[in-house]
């Protein structure tokens, strides 16, 4: 996931709010963080749930969060 902040990304957007293309990815050079994984199956950041996320991403590694995503 991006380091940059929603509001930043849309303070960049484009005319007619559209993302410019250097501000988009796709991630799958990235290694996903357990917040990326907690973030991706729509629950609260806790502890908790980072835990259950590390043990995640630890046993599946990237298909993991692949498999949070449509």
């Amino acid at each position: 996931m991006s380091e940059e902040s929603e509001s930043v990304s849309e303070a960049l957007a484009g005319p007619g709010g559209v993302t410019p293309d250097r501000l988009l990815h796709t991630g799958a050079s990235d290694r996903p963080s357990p917040e990326d994984l907690v973030l991706a199956s729509g629950r609260d950041l806790t502890p908790e749930t980072l835990e259950w996320a590390r043990r995640k991403l630890a046993a599946e590694g990237r298909s993991a969060i692949d498999k949070q995503l449509p």
